[in-house]
């Protein structure tokens, strides 16, 4: 099973590298920035469904927004457009702007399998993306370990276990949050290799302590978003959630001009979130 994770914390060699590094450059505090020329602010349409477990999956919520320059601390928020999501049955599900930037769905029905059109009218142009209803092989069981670490104390581990289905291709993407840490540590692999068998899916970080509680969204993912998100780990140094590289392009099209596309991946994936409590 091919893994890529994103970790989130530094060797201490490193760190003791990095330190020696700054001390080195203590003189020089200036701080330069640089003119950078800035281009099109796309449209940026954060549209996940995700069906979570024993739920009915009603409310989901997308997010447009634009592109910002490099050294903006905000991103824009778009607000006017018209959102909705039709099912492969002739369903459609209308998305309400309830604040800025944020469109919202409260009657949305989650099938697996199911095929789904997104269409996103916004300023002037009308981009749409088709996706399937992806499902996940569930948590098994979830447990802790303590793994030797020669450069000090122990390392606490989670440990996330499910069985992956034999009778077809399987991708997944996992995230462990805990409030420690600025962004989530995600693991994305498929099932190439383990198909069939059980999987392992791990996180540790020396902050990882007893009485620390880690949330964790397991998902199942479609094959072309599997890839999409291989690109953007690779474009951005595995850090999903850095700045999107603007000349990968997702499933979302504009309609009238293919060269004029947004940023953004519409999926739609079953999943599961639960919360584990370091013992």
């Amino acid at each position: 099973m091919n893994k890529i994770a994103k970790n989130n914390f530094i060797s201490k060699v490193l760190a003791v590298t990095s330190l020696l590094f700054i001390l080195l450059l203590s003189s020089c505090e200036e701080v330069v920035n640089l003119d950078l020329e800035t281009g099109e602010a796309k449209i940026v349409i954060d549209a996940e469904i995700l069906w979570n477990k024993n739920t009915d999956g009603k409310v989901q919520t997308i997010k447009i927004s634009k592109m910002a320059p490099y050294y903006n601390n905000t991103t824009p928020k778009v607000s006017g457009a018209v959102v909705r999501v039709r099912n492969s049955d002739g369903d459609t599900f209308i998305f309400t702007e309830t604040e800025a930037g944020s469109y919202v769905c409260s009657d949305f029905v989650p099938v697996l399998n199911m095929e789904y059109t997104l269409f996103v009218e916004v300023e002037g142009k009308t981009f749409t993306a088709v996706e399937k209803m992806t499902s996940v092989a569930p948590i098994k069981k979830i447990d802790q370990r303590y793994m030797p670490d020669i450069s000090g104390p122990d390392l606490l581990v989670i440990s996330v276990y499910f069985d992956d289905p034999v009778e077809e291709q399987n991708y997944y993407l996992d995230y462990f949050t805990t409030d420690f840490l600025k962004i989530p540590y995600t693991i994305m692999s498929n099932d190439d290799l383990y198909n069939g068998n059980e999987v392992v899916n791990e996180f540790s970080d020396t902050d990882l302590k007893p009485g620390k509680t880690v949330k964790i969204v397991h998902r199942g993912i479609s094959k072309n978003f599997y890839n999409y998100m291989n690109l953007i780990f690779e474009a951005s140094s595995a850090n999903p959630f850095g700045t999107t590289p603007g000349n990968i392009r997702g499933n979302v099209i504009n309609i009238n001009d293919s060269n004029d596309y947004a940023l953004g991946y519409f999926r739609l994936c079953e999943g599961e979130t639960v919360s584990y409590t370091m013992k």
